[in-house]
């Protein structure tokens, strides 16, 4: 049997401190606030740019890396990278709107304003940049305005125009891994070109199963993806074959440098995750069907870090 609660206490929570009512609806607004701020910089891809950058800052520093120089350099790039994210998202916020997946971000669904987000932009990069060139060096900083250059000026507006877009955003994506290397003091050699080019083959398989999943939302938003411009997905899996193909042998050349530890363990296993991929990267091209997007897609996310993993362990 329930029984009421007694005077006293029924008083005191009638009473509740509204000051104290008041500051967790201040901490709650500034907590969601903060988690549209975040969400503006697309934080997973932040970190998988992070996680390049510093395998390749290990790889480029065999003998020990500086540590304190390499984590202001991952920090300097977390915020160019995000500035970058926000600048994308601003300019497509009208775009957005048009796309399920997408309408409920921060600007479009109107929980951040445009001024907000061009404050926090500009904020960002030139505290990333200027982190970089006086903290690490002017050469990862120049990297770092390359790689936002090609995603925003570049690659953003070209998705309205061109599928060549992709590989414009390939170039992009793939930028954050000479950053990591040249954070050292490194020289851009064969083995850096070697990552970078790894990175940007990489994405065609990857984004060629996505821009199929979505093809009917770019349409709609107007994007100018692979897919939409050719809806029977024939040149995707063009796209999606050639870049797995022509990842086995450039993947290979870390194998043939003097650098590398264990040259045929390495090249087993890098023969075996590309032969893979390309696998299903033809059945893709062949099927062309949700499930084999998907496959392929699962193959690309599980390729880059066991790729990055078995380098590490041979070369560091």
């Amino acid at each position: 049997m329930n029984r009421p609660n007694p005077p006293h206490i029924v008083a005191e929570a009638a009473s509740a401190d509204p000051r104290s009512v008041g500051a967790l609806g201040l901490l709650a607004a500034v907590a969601s606030r903060f988690s549209d701020y975040l969400e503006l910089t697309k934080p997973r891809i932040v970190v998988l740019e992070l996680i390049v950058a510093g395998a390749a800052a290990a790889l480029a520093s065999p003998q020990g890396l500086n540590v304190p120089v390499v984590i202001q350099a991952l920090a300097a790039t977390a915020l160019v990278a995000g500035s970058a994210s926000i600048a994308n998202q601003w300019l497509e916020r009208r775009i957005d709107l048009r796309m399920r997946r997408t309408a409920n971000r921060p600007l479009p669904a109107g929980r951040v304003s445009s001024a907000e987000a061009i404050v926090l932009c500009v904020a960002t990069l030139a505290a990333g940049v200027a982190w970089l060139g006086l903290q690490v060096n002017w050469t990862t900083a120049i990297l770092g305005v390359a790689s936002w250059i090609t995603y925003v000026v570049i690659y953003t507006p070209l998705k309205q125009i061109s599928s060549a877009n992709t590989a414009v955003g390939a170039v992009a994506g793939a930028i954050p891994i000479l950053m990591g290397w040249t954070a050292t003091g490194a020289p851009l050699d064969l083995t850096a070109w070697t990552l970078a080019g790894v990175l940007f083959l990489w994405q065609f398989p990857h984004f060629m199963a996505i821009a199929w999943l979505y093809r009917a939302e770019y349409a709609r938003a107007g994007h100018q993806m692979l897919t939409v411009v050719d809806p029977t997905g024939a040149r995707a899996g063009v796209q999606a074959i050639t870049g797995a193909l022509l990842l086995i042998p450039v993947s290979m050349i870390p194998a043939m440098l003097p650098t590398s530890g264990s040259p045929s363990l390495y090249s087993l296993w890098a023969i075996a995750l590309g032969g893979v991929q390309l696998a299903l990267a033809i059945r893709f091209a062949v099927i062309r069907d949700e499930s084999s997007a998907r496959l392929l897609l699962r193959a690309t996310l599980i390729y880059l870090p066991a790729w990055m993993t078995l380098l590490l362990m041979v070369s560091v």
